[in-house]
């Protein structure tokens, strides 16, 4: 059955007849057989940006929006006005009320603070550990079926927070993080080869920053090896860049950091969660084992599908790759150690 869309870009109601309900909820009326709905806690540049990718990739079937502020309503009314140019049938809504992410499907966390001048590492993480020990508990509450992704920093020690606050299975519990220092590398291999950034192939696995662990050796492009198209020094180089690239992006903003391609690679993520795509993407994921990791939250590559994390695929590395994985969980395990919960 196609989808009822009541709205004025058929003249079937008036602009005033748009329901709001108690909790200020703007919503377009949608009748279909769908049945894939994502919520975002955090309505900020990360949160918007990505329902806004969701609805022009039309992945979910309703995108619910949380916030504490009420700017979320309006941001949601912003973009279902854009239903009839992008187009998409998609319920956007927009709420204070946690109530609004019942049911869902996927929960995608983006709310928390950014580091302030004078504050420390370990204050911020310990003001986003409320947050998430916040959130989590509502979305155990009203969304206790759903498969959590975590984008608010320090990631690795966030999502093992969000883990044990919600008590949910590790399997749909997740951080985001490694697609996006991947997508980052390989879209400064393109530039620099001058080639399609989709020919490039490649992945970054461990902790987001500097202890980010980039896979050169299994780095392709149109299937060659980057290791046959460009000097160790240039790769290095481009691996420094991305590191360093949060950073390089902050500088310029002045006022803020990043949020159009850390809110695309929590999309890439949904969709491959919704669609049971059953892809390997390097995601923040709880390690008993693997790679010879335990009791950690870490980038590994892991297997995405309608169930979650369905499995963690084991690659082969290098001795040398696999120093840097550990070191790189060592990091994320000292900042786990430090959260009081």
């Amino acid at each position: 059955m196609q989808p009822i869309i009541e709205f004025l870009i058929f003249g079937m109601k008036p602009a005033e007849s748009i329901p709001l309900n108690k909790s200020g909820i703007f919503f377009l009326h949608i009748m279909g057989d769908g049945s894939i709905k994502v919520s975002i806690i955090g309505a900020g540049n990360v949160g918007a940006t990505a329902a806004f990718i969701l609805l022009q990739k039309r992945i979910a079937d309703e995108i619910v929006m949380v916030d504490v502020s009420e700017a979320a309503i309006g941001k949601a009314l912003d973009m279902m006005a854009c239903a009839p140019l992008v187009p998409f049938d998609t319920t956007i809504t927009g709420t204070t009320d946690y109530s609004g992410i019942r049911d869902s499907s996927v929960v995608l966390i983006t709310a928390g603070l950014a580091r302030m001048p004078g504050m420390s590492r370990e204050d911020l993480l310990e003001k986003n550990r409320q947050i998430i020990a916040s959130v989590s508990q509502k979305i155990r509450e009203y969304a206790s079926q759903s498969i959590v992704i975590v984008v608010t920093n320090p990631l690795d020690v966030m999502a093992y927070a969000a883990w044990k606050e919600t008590g949910f299975p590790k399997s749909r519990v997740m951080g985001m993080a490694g697609v996006l220092d991947s997508a980052r590398l390989r879209a400064f291999i393109a530039a620099e080869l001058r080639v399609s950034p989709g020919s490039v192939k490649g992945m970054v696995l461990g902790s987001h920053g500097d202890t980010m662990v980039p896979l050169p050796e299994l780095t392709t492009v149109n299937g060659k090896p980057i290791t046959q198209l460009l000097s160790r020094e240039k790769i290095d180089a481009l691996i420094k860049r991305t590191q360093n690239a949060g950073g390089e992006i902050v500088n310029y903003l002045k006022t803020g950091s990043a949020y159009y391609s850390p809110a695309a690679s929590a999309v890439a993520m949904i969709e491959a969660i919704a669609k049971d795509k059953k892809e390997i993407l390097p995601c923040s994921v709880y390690a008993e084992g693997e790679y010879g990791l335990n009791g950690v939250f870490v980038g590994l590559p892991a297997v995405l599908g309608k169930k979650g994390i369905e499995k963690i695929a084991e690659i082969p590395l290098s001795p040398e790759t696999k120093a840097l994985l550990e070191r790189s969980a060592k990091a994320a395990l000292e900042g786990i150690k430090q959260l009081s919960c």
